[in-house]
């Protein structure tokens, strides 16, 4: 992947409680609390693996992805 942006999940603060289940799920420790808000600490540990996305009760966290399709 090298020369390309990597893509990071998008955390909404405003949508955000600070209930730190997406800390508590992140398998990389990539994610922490920080002014009572989740945010991305260590963007390269980040595995895309979801879990905050599928566990964060507000909504808050958001995995963008883009398809594409190669002949």
């Amino acid at each position: 992947m090298t020369g390309e942006p990597r893509v990071q999940p998008d955390i909404d603060e405003d949508l955000c409680t600070g209930c730190g289940q997406c800390v508590a799920a992140c398998p990389t420790g990539a994610l922490g609390l920080v002014n009572g808000h989740a945010a991305l600490l260590d963007p390269e540990a980040c595995g895309y693996c979801a879990d905050c996305e599928d566990l964060c009760p507000e909504g808050a966290i958001a995995l963008p992805y883009e398809i594409s399709f190669e002949d």
